[in-house]
């Protein structure tokens, strides 16, 4: 679908990425990955046709429909959520209207047996089989679909888009994407505003999209259970592999292994040689062996290794003093925004050194129960802080509080005070903060290096408990790692909101879930709070089984007919064949990505394979579908 070959971008003289060439087809779900500043979002837009290369070429098939999800968005006041999500079907509203002007003429004409009534007819007949093509009778079903997967409830279906946040904005573009059955989807840092499971939902999505998808992100578990393909730009060089992206570390890893170990035999041997040189140089009659020896050195073509960009943050979160035992007491907290209660009667307590992470869907309050800690607005209840509790507060929009129009280097010194001023410079420089870049002005930082300032801008104060609002946002992986290792040695307490999966592993010992205005407490990590939503949610379904079980008395004066009997077996039987033949294509596909994931070059070229492939894909939906029908006449008949 595309083709990029020797691109090459510079800005200021210094080159973002020099002839970087790679191929993009039908099946690729790639993870393009680097450092921040590396050059992604650039690619992406170049890719969209937004940004020209300074060389280099960008080739694609004739009439591709292409999707980006920028990270800047407009909106266009006075929709709602459903008219705007709508805005993805041009061509489908469009001919819409047409049969409305259509339908309209023929209520209000009488001229039957003209000629314009009888062209009417017709354009009635072409525009409905167009619009039926199109997919004019699903596209308000599928819209309603994709929204509340990406976490819509339908009460705000009609809610007008002004009123949402930024990151429910970024929803429902994401969501336009997403109908809009493009054939290349170019998402940056979709999962940004996304809770985990929305992000779930979106895993499942890509996973099945029969396009090209390319997604910059720093959730390196998302990119795990989406990608099959990894492309990394570092150094101005770009790494291609068909991996996801752990494989892809574990793997390059290996292959500069190897590297390192064949460069080092191969300068054992040239040092070998230039001895002799030096060796038979000292001789007249072996100076032509020597000559010989040197001609055979230059030919010899010198083994690169891979450079790696190992820099990372230097960061650390020291314990002012020790506060204490209890030091966030809630009591009765409730926050409303008008008529929208967000927290209702939310009592907590939280203890010296206890880990916790807040997780749920965007708007349910784990942002607001934590601007109440740091009292940014009033709200009823009581909160009390313990004794000599110092607080540090990263917001989730915090580097928009940034000064743009002033130099890193001021933004620090005006927060510092007199013991740590004289210390910016080497704080500025731990968070890769170097010579000249200090007197950058802030505006012109990207999303994740505005966050590395704002971290470090918050260790110029003391602190003893954290709180930290998806502090993830925008950062690189190898940062969010440092993060990560810099959090979990911290000594004292932490209280943190994120989204991020795999950032929250081992982080937390206490995990609280804001759901419906209230909170529920699970006393374990992030993976045992997901095992147990999962055991309720089966513990729901055994109390049924249990109603159903111990109510045989009732099935007696009911007096279910032999019919009825001879029916619900027959129904058992065929939803049991279902089942099995769900498992079994489910297994057939799960070979064939293996297949694709090991030799995707092969396969490419084979057009059989893939027309049995995505014919499995749709047999499995048509059983999935099969199965629900069935499994709801068994409810009817045991009603």
């Amino acid at each position: 679908m595309l083709n990029i070959h020797n691109l090459s971008v510079s800005f200021g003289g210094t080159y973002l990425f020099e002839e970087v060439t790679f191929r993009l087809g039908a099946g690729d779900r790639v993870g393009l990955v680097g450092k921040n500043g590396a050059g992604k979002s650039t690619m992406l837009k170049m890719l969209a046709g937004d940004f020209k290369p300074d060389s280099g070429v960008i080739s694609q098939e004739k009439d591709i429909r292409m999707g980006f999800l920028r990270q800047d968005i407009d909106f266009e006041q006075g929709r709602t959520v459903l008219e705007e999500a709508y805005e993805a079907f041009t061509e489908i509203k469009v001919v819409e209207k047409k049969l409305e002007e259509i339908n309209h003429q023929l209520v209000t004409r009488t001229d039957y047996e003209s000629e314009e009534y009888g062209q009417i007819i017709e354009d009635l007949s072409d525009y409905t089989h167009r619009f039926e093509l199109l997919g004019g009778y699903n596209y308000v079903g599928d819209t309603e679909k994709i929204l509340l997967g990406l976490g819509f409830k339908r009460e705000v279906f009609n809610n007008q888009t002004e009123t949402f946040s930024g990151g429910w904005r970024m929803r429902i573009e994401l969501a336009k994407l997403l109908l809009q059955s493009n054939d290349v989807l170019l998402l940056d840092e979709p999962t940004n505003h996304l809770d985990i499971e929305s992000i779930i939902w979106l895993e499942n999505f890509l996973r099945n999209y029969p396009g090209v998808v390319v997604i910059v992100s720093h959730d390196k578990m998302f990119l795990d259970n989406v990608t099959n393909r990894t492309i990394e730009i570092s150094l101005g060089k770009a790494y291609d592999f068909n991996k996801p992206y752990s494989q892809y570390l574990e793997l390059r890893h290996e292959i500069r292994e190897k590297q390192l170990a064949t460069q080092k035999n191969q300068q054992k041997k040239i040092e070998e040689t230039e001895k002799l040189i030096e060796k038979f140089r000292a001789k007249a009659s072996k100076a032509s062996m020597a000559q010989s020896l040197i001609k055979k050195l230059d030919k010899v073509e010198r083994i690169e290794v891979d450079e790696d960009d190992n820099s990372v943050m230097n960061i650390s979160f020291p314990v002012s003093k020790e506060p204490g035992k209890v030091v966030i007491e809630a009591e009765h907290v409730t926050k409303s925004y008008g008529d929208k209660t967000i927290l209702k009667d939310i009592s907590l307590l939280v203890e010296r050194g206890s880990k916790i992470a807040f997780v749920g869907q965007n708007g349910q309050g784990k942002s607001t129960f934590i601007k109440a800690l740091v009292n940014e607005f009033e709200y009823e209840g009581n909160i009390k802080l313990g004794h000599n509790v110092q607080l540090g507060y990263f917001a989730q929009n915090q580097a928009e509080y940034l000064d743009g129009e002033i130099t890193l280097l001021q933004t620090m010194e005006d927060a510092a005070t007199d013991t740590n001023r004289m210390k910016v410079r080497d704080m500025l420089g731990s968070f890769l903060f170097r010579g000249d870049d200090v007197e950058k002005k802030v505006k012109v930082l990207s999303g994740g290096e505005r966050n590395r300032l704002a971290l470090c801008k918050l260790l110029l104060q003391p602190i003893n408990v954290l709180l930290m609002d998806e502090p993830t946002n925008h950062l690189d992986i190898k940062s969010k790692n440092v993060l990560k290792a810099a959090l979990q040695k911290f000594g004292g307490t932490l209280l943190l909101v994120s989204h991020d999966r795999d950032f929250l592993q081992g982080m937390s010992n206490i995990v609280y879930e804001f759901k419906d205005q209230k909170i529920k407490e699970y006393l374990g990590d992030i993976n045992f709070f997901l095992e147990q939503r999962n055991l309720e949610n089966m513990r729901e379904v055994e109390k049924k089984d249990v109603v159903k079980a111990t109510t045989p008395k009732e099935k007696e004066v009911a007096k279910v007919s032999y019919e009825d009997q001879k029916k619900g077996k027959a129904l058992q039987n065929k939803l049991s064949k279902i089942e099995s033949q769900i498992q079994q294509l489910e297994k057939q596909i799960q070979h064939d990505d293996k297949m694709l994931e090991t030799n995707y070059d092969k396969h490419i070229e084979d057009a059989s394979f893939f027309t049995a492939y995505n014919k499995k894909k749709e047999d499995l939906e048509q059983l999935l579908i099969d199965w629900e029908v069935v499994s709801e006449e068994i409810d009817g008949l045991n009603a």
